[in-house]
């Protein structure tokens, strides 16, 4: 049986505990940037009991703190709203591929691999990574650069190299009379500001307005059907707007989409969600037009969200025209402008995608011939035919791009640039 003093020794353990708890909310409030107000209105609860939890005189209960460490996590500096460029396709006037490729993109022409396919109607293209310009003999296709969310990454690398921004190459792409055929501006949520089955629920219930005549809303689950222990695992994707239009928005849980294509682990994904506005034709243009006018991604993007949709939240009590708007969506868009800087996230070009298709396609056949060699006891009979395979050109020229340091593929006035002074070290013939 415990004894008073037992018990008041317990009581003070547990008020400290309560004060630390209080403590830790608060200064994780302060440091989110939220006024005790502005929380309690969050919470649902009153500024005198976020205060009473704050000082250590009332501690939450397990709903509630649920509810605390999600909005604390929601607006945590660190897990901004980011924008980046994910998708860019241009045509050039030109058949000059060389040109495009080292004055337009600054990439040394030697570096990159020609084959002799391509896509939309071209008949070549010459790649490094994902960076791929498509050539053809028909003037009126010219040249067509095509970057998708790798090859930008990829192609921020030799921005950063050349001491350039997007809004830089843009400007370029503009005074070689580049036509752009479309863009895609992507918005990462880090913190899980969008929840998309709710979005998609909205939709159902026309609780939205828009400009857009329709709408589709996906679940993903068929294609992670392989792995059988998770098959209750569905990540859901929303889309706004006709896909064949030249707007559309695609929503979706791109934690999903990494555990589809690699595994990872859902509670590790960097990005939880992600809205993409998707361009083409005039729209890309009228876009471009505005990101070079402010030179703000995140103006561009909001604005254009504002214009197209907004989500309501449904007041029985009222006509649906002075529906006021959904508070998590307001969160998202943000209650005045919000302010999003264009985010970079280079990446080296690496064999990844071929590395993949080998564990796919290749290995399996390779561990056969090395328990065949092991079963009859014969020389390594893998070892052998590697040893007696010819590297093609295009192996070649992998291994030249795998060795090389970027400053050396820099290529037109960016050949040995110096990106901290800005100035040209020593002018070279283009090769």
């Amino acid at each position: 049986m415990q004894t008073e003093e037992t018990l008041a020794q317990t009581a003070e353990t547990k008020r400290q505990t309560a004060e630390e708890q209080g403590n830790n909310i608060r200064e994780r409030r302060k440091r989110d940037g939220i006024t005790q107000e502005r929380f309690a209105e969050l919470l649902g609860v009153s500024r005198e009991y976020v205060n009473k939890i704050e000082t250590g005189r009332k501690a939450p209960s397990l709903q509630l703190l649920e509810k605390i460490n999600y909005f604390l996590n929601l607006y945590d500096p660190a897990n901004k709203l980011e924008i980046l460029f994910d998708y860019v396709r241009i045509r050039f006037p030109t058949l000059d591929a060389k040109h495009i490729i080292e004055e337009v993109l600054g990439i040394r022409m030697k570096y990159t691999i020609r084959e002799g396919h391509a896509f939309y109607g071209y008949s070549g293209q010459y790649i490094m990574g994902d960076i791929v310009v498509m050539t053809s003999d028909d003037e009126r296709k010219g040249c067509l650069l095509e970057l998708k969310g790798k090859g930008c990454r990829e192609f921020e690398i030799f921005l950063n190299a050349q001491g350039r921004t997007w809004f830089d190459f843009f400007r370029t792409v503009e005074e070689e009379k580049g036509v752009l055929k479309r863009i895609d501006l992507a918005i990462n949520d880090k913190a899980g500001w969008l929840d998309i089955p709710l979005l998609a629920e909205k939709c159902r219930r026309e609780e939205y307005t828009t400009v857009f005549k329709n709408y589709r809303n996906y679940q993903s689950g068929e294609l992670i059907r392989s792995h059988e222990e998770d098959i209750d695992l569905m990540g859901n994707t929303l889309y706004l707007g006709s896909l064949k239009s030249e707007i559309y928005f695609c929503i979706y849980e791109k934690d999903y989409e990494q555990y589809i294509k690699s595994g990872k682990p859902i509670e590790e994904a960097e990005v939880k969600n992600r809205f993409e506005i998707r361009l083409k034709g005039d729209r890309a243009k009228h876009a471009m037009a505005d990101l070079l006018t402010h030179e703000d991604a995140g103006k561009t993007a909001f604005g254009i969200i504002n214009r197209y949709v907004c989500f309501l939240k449904p007041d029985a009590k009222t006509d649906r025209r002075e529906w006021e708007m959904d508070a998590a969506w307001k969160r998202f868009i943000g209650e005045e402008d919000r302010q999003i800087r264009l985010t970079d996230k280079p990446e080296p070009y690496t064999l990844e995608r071929t590395l993949n298709w080998i564990v796919r396609q290749v290995a399996p056949s390779f561990k056969m011939l090395t328990l065949l060699s092991e079963i009859r006891g014969e020389d390594d009979l893998l070892k052998k035919l590697i040893d007696d395979a010819k590297l093609s050109p295009q192996h070649r020229k992998i291994l030249a791009q795998q060795q090389a340091a970027i400053k050396d593929m820099l290529g037109g006035a960016y050949a040995d640039f110096d990106v901290e002074t800005g100035e040209i070290l020593e002018e070279t013939e283009t090769e």
